[in-house]
């Protein structure tokens, strides 16, 4: 029902719709600070206990799980060298 009463709206009212639409609103909230690479580290060392618990459950695949997570969070703090 909506695209019907946009089908009536001549072109500068069409044009008005959708600038409206890509308008972005400016919050005045305050942003949380952003988090450096101690939250990355911290959920590497997770990630790889929690493989080495399952490695010694003999969960294989969980394990490999976890590893390709521990590998992410790697990445991200190899990449930042640091700094994130």
């Amino acid at each position: 029902m909506q695209n019907s009463r946009k089908r009536n709206m001549n072109p500068q009212q069409k044009r008005r719709a959708i600038a409206g639409r890509s308008q972005r609103w400016v919050s005045s909230a305050p942003r949380p600070a952003p988090q450096g690479s101690h939250n990355a580290r911290r959920n590497y060392d997770r990630y790889m206990a929690l493989a080495q618990a399952e490695l010694q459950a003999g969960d294989r695949v969980a394990a490999e799980n976890y590893y390709q997570h521990a590998e992410h969070y790697f990445r991200l703090i190899s990449s930042d060298g640091g700094a994130r």
